[in-house]
């Protein structure tokens, strides 16, 4: 649960560990750890035949979507439907489907793959199966932008409210990529962490030490509604979304622009968008991916976006706890924010031991801090230079 998840958070305690989806030590792979959901039995919200027709990826949206819902106490009626919109991205999609039925296929043959290949690999289903299993019949589509995918999720959600196309929109993003498939690629890019010996102490954003992300999984949901149409039905409001700012490095296809110029243009735009000064941020949760270029460059944006008030900016990196969800992360950390600014209080970034000359900000080493927030922004950058900044505040303030 959100209460569960956030508690572990906010002491500081990490979920990676040795991978136990496949034979990772045995079939040797460099990379041997991630951050896999525990105990999760989709028996418990779905029936026999859905979970059989969804892959993993489809069924942590779709349960992070009832869970979402049921939180928000959102009743979807016929009435309401058409005004119920649905934006769920995923980066990879159902790739441990795909790897399945290419091993089929390559072995028993054309007619032995599964006629629901399809329909559970590709990228939209997620939010296909979120529509379906709702009712929602708005707006509905699947945003894939590798690491900024659900950041761009919400913010696309925001504009769909802003420009009247619906009242409501779940939003969000969900992946399910710790397969040997994906281990290997990423591997392969030399962009995983190799400390398989200390799984809790592999993701270290802004360290010195850090030698790579470490692969996480799971699904994040919000419910956002327009205002009024929140009002009238007596919702409990957990914040705003104030700011979205999107752009483009057009540079390299996994490193970001020299200085993070991409990313400052998205900051600055999301500031602008929320009609803020720089330094009315009050917290900063970083894209901060544990990655040696990553850092030094999302640092260097923070300077040139923030001016000299980026070092007294408290940023932090919740990826150090919960690995790297890729097209999930966005959401997950937009809601950190959330109840970052719900419980005053902002997480740490852990396995800080080591300072980085390039990385010399705030960034709330290893214990959480009491603070008092009304603004914070988040960053989500992916592969392929797209950059996402949301500025989320505190509601009635």
């Amino acid at each position: 649960t959100v209460e569960e998840n956030w508690a572990s958070i906010i002491a500081g305690r990490s979920g990676l560990g040795p991978i136990t989806h496949f034979d990772a030590k045995g079939r040797g792979f460099g990379t041997q750890i991630a951050a896999e959901v525990k105990g999760f039995d989709p028996l418990k919200r779905l029936g026999p035949k859905e979970v059989r027709r969804m892959d993993r990826v489809i069924q942590f949206a779709v349960i992070a979507a009832f869970d979402a819902v049921e939180h928000a106490k959102l009743a979807i009626t016929p009435e309401n439907a058409e005004r119920v919109g649905v934006i769920v991205g995923s980066g990879i999609g159902g790739l441990a489907t795909l790897e399945q039925q290419a091993l089929v296929l390559a072995e028993k043959g054309p007619k032995r793959v599964s006629p629901f290949l399809i329909p559970m690999m590709i990228a939209d289903m997620p939010a296909g199966q979120v529509s379906i299993s709702l009712g929602a019949k708005g707006t509905n589509f699947c945003p894939v932008s590798a690491c900024a995918t659900s950041a761009h999720a919400i913010g696309e959600a925001t504009e769909n409210i802003r420009r009247g196309a619906v009242d409501v929109v779940i939003a969000g993003g969900t992946e399910a990529a710790i397969t040997p498939l994906s281990i290997a690629g990423f591997g392969s890019m030399t962009a995983l962490s190799t400390r398989n010996d200390e799984p809790q102490r592999a993701s270290r954003p802004f360290d010195r030490e850090r030698d790579g992300f470490v692969m996480g999984e799971g699904a994040a949901m919000l419910v956002l509604e327009e205002l009024e149409f929140a009002r009238a039905r007596g919702a409990t409001i957990l914040g705003e979304v104030l700011g979205y700012g999107s752009t483009a490095d057009a540079n390299h296809i996994t490193q970001p622009a020299p200085g993070g110029e991409g990313g400052v243009r998205a900051m600055r735009i999301a500031l602008s968008d929320a009609g803020l000064r720089p330094e009315q941020i009050d917290y900063l949760n970083a894209h901060g991916t544990s990655t040696p270029l990553n850092e030094t460059l999302e640092t260097a944006s923070i300077k040139t976006a923030f001016g000299e008030y980026a070092y007294r900016l408290p940023i932090s990196s919740t990826k150090s706890m919960t690995g790297h969800l890729l097209g999930a992360a966005g959401a997950l950390e937009a809601i950190y924010c959330l109840k970052a600014i719900e419980t005053s209080i902002i997480p740490p970034t852990i396995n800080y031991e080591f300072p980085d000359p390039t990385c010399d900000l705030d960034y709330v080493p290893n214990e959480p801090r009491r603070a008092d927030l009304t603004h914070v922004m988040t960053n989500s950058l992916g592969f392929g230079g797209h950059n996402v900044s949301l500025i989320l505040r505190k509601f009635g303030e």
